[in-house]
């Protein structure tokens, strides 16, 4: 007889399209495991869109739910990042229209490209010094990225939190890609500006 279970690591070595076909299928581990790859860095995207790091939890359970209830209409010749991503703008950009409040809270980046909020493993770990100097030029730079526009501050995430392309950021956000490309220059001289001021002559 053989098993219909997948071991997680046999889970792990799957392609995203694999996982949504087996997902489709009914295997709600598939459908786990992409929840797993995705969660951190959807909640961290949607976070650095609204501000609110309690909502951004909401908005991301809620958008995989959408991701969910929409498996059948994902075309595999399409990367899936790019299609959650995009499912998570459109959340993100829905919960901007529908609220007043620009409130922004303290974040504290404990990762790479702001792609998880716990602190890294004790392995590797810098001198105390060495680590409050990374942390407050991060905050300096989290700081001048929250002050951005929105327009620009979601494509400057996308592009360098994220390593998204300019095709996927104008893929994601519906943008025209010389949009997307004059939009991610500005936002650059914009925050090199203020980092000079701050005596940051580096990202």
């Amino acid at each position: 007889m053989i098993a219909h279970a997948v071991s997680a690591n046999k889970l792990g070595a799957l392609a995203d399209s694999e996982l949504v076909t087996r997902a489709l299928a009914g295997r709600e581990e598939s459908f786990e495991e992409l929840v797993r790859r995705y969660q951190r860095p959807i909640v961290a995207y949607v976070y650095r869109m609204i501000g609110d790091y309690d909502l951004a939890l909401d908005q991301t359970q809620e958008v995989f739910i959408r991701i969910y209830n929409s498996l059948e209409r994902y075309r595999p010749e399409f990367k899936f990042s790019t299609w959650i991503y995009r499912i998570a703008h459109n959340a993100a950009i829905d919960h901007l229209r529908r609220s007043d409040s620009s409130r922004t809270e303290d974040l504290e980046v404990a990762g790479e490209g702001g792609q998880t909020f716990q602190k890294p493993l004790a392995s590797n770990a810098p001198t105390p010094e060495q680590e409050s100097e990374r942390g407050e030029r991060r905050a300096e730079i989290e700081e001048v990225i929250r002050h951005l526009p929105p327009a620009y501050r979601e494509l400057i995430v996308l592009r360098h939190a994220h390593d998204f392309s300019y095709d996927e950021i104008a893929e994601v956000t519906g943008l025209p890609l010389g949009t997307v490309k004059n939009r991610i220059f500005r936002a650059r001289e914009a925050m090199r500006a203020q980092l000079v001021e701050r005596g940051i002559t580096s990202m």
